[in-house]
């Protein structure tokens, strides 16, 4: 990996790359939401397929396109298998979430992960924790406590499991900003770290799924549950979309960010997503945010905001040094 001086260029390129992300990681959740009340599909199944869908689509691109992106060290493989127990974890949380809270307002929970994602990567990485990450991060988990109604003691007795899922999610994507930044440390090409990483987290869920008993939500109940869409071929359809699209380039987008962002300053920014979901749900499902869960939203956006004009006036004043890695031309998936 190699060291370079932060300019406003390299700076606005991590802003630019982890706005797309959230653009198209904004349409991941409608689509699933349209998957759970159509097919009814179990939310555990449908991340399965979502990441066979994601390896099946990227090993011929890579194949065509470059064939080293389908190698690995060795040394990374212990690394690559964590982060894809991650990834399931995070698939199965956020999946869940959308199917009991609906897809705007598990969009905006999930980024209850910024605060984590700062506290964490302060810890683990030693990543900066400026005062503007911290009023960031107030915002951030100020605005979601408003969209998810946390501040009403009976959302706490009919609403436990969506708040959980939706907080488990969030935390569990701070862990997976915190392992792609992790991985662009250590000169590993983005997309090849979204290969592998789905990969294993794929082999995960088909665990998880074929472990006979009901103990989990949204799991297949037998094997022959895996193929829960039988011949409803405009239902594989639309979910190999999803992988195809969405996902690997909502994800590609965001770990390209890493490259040249902090995770905590990338998570903070795809906390544009909520916004960009809130429209797409109340268009395409019907959904509604109410007046406080508007509120909740604008406040989280806000911190975006206020990060990136601080951010670079920081860099036109005292430009600071990013790792960014060696790989950085090649995208981050």
């Amino acid at each position: 990996m190699t060291y370079r001086p932060a300019t406003v260029k390299t700076i606005n390129r991590g802003y630019t790359f982890a706005l797309l992300g959230a653009i198209f990681l904004s349409t991941t959740s409608i689509i699933i939401r349209h998957m759970t009340l159509t097919y009814q599909i179990p939310a555990l199944i449908l991340a399965f397929w979502r990441n066979v869908f994601v390896v099946a689509t990227l090993i011929p691109a890579f194949w065509i396109i470059n064939k080293r992106l389908l190698k690995i060290q060795r040394k990374h493989l212990g690394f690559l298998v964590f982060f894809g127990l991650i990834v399931s974890i995070f698939n199965s949380f956020w999946t869940l979430s959308v199917s009991i809270n609906g897809a705007a307002v598990a969009t905006v929970l999930v980024y209850c992960s910024a605060g984590f994602t700062v506290l964490l990567g302060w810890w683990i990485l030693k990543e900066q924790l400026t005062w503007v990450k911290i009023v960031a991060v107030f915002l951030s988990l100020g605005g979601c406590v408003l969209v998810a109604e946390a501040y009403q003691p009976s959302m706490w007795n009919t609403n436990l499991a969506g708040i959980l899922t939706g907080v488990l999610s969030g935390l569990s994507y701070a862990l997976y900003s915190l392992l792609g930044r992790t991985a662009s440390q250590r000169g590993l090409s983005p997309w090849t770290t979204l290969l592998y990483t789905f990969g294993f987290a794929g082999v995960f869920l088909l665990v998880i799924n074929l472990i006979p008993g009901d103990f989990l939500i949204g799991k297949a109940m037998h094997p022959g549950e895996l193929m829960w869409l039988g011949n409803r071929w405009e239902g594989w359809i639309i979910l190999f979309l999803l992988a195809a699209i969405p996902t690997l380039a909502g994800f590609g987008f965001y770990n390209v960010s890493l490259s040249y962002l902090p995770s905590s300053i990338a998570n903070l920014i795809v906390t544009m997503e909520p916004a960009f979901t809130a429209v797409t749900a109340y268009l395409l499902l019907g959904e509604r945010l109410t007046p406080i869960q508007l509120i909740g939203s604008i406040l989280t956006l806000s911190g975006v905001v206020f990060l990136r004009v601080f951010e670079t006036k920081q860099v036109k004043s005292e430009p600071v040094t990013l790792n960014v890695s060696a790989q950085e031309g090649s995208s981050h998936g």
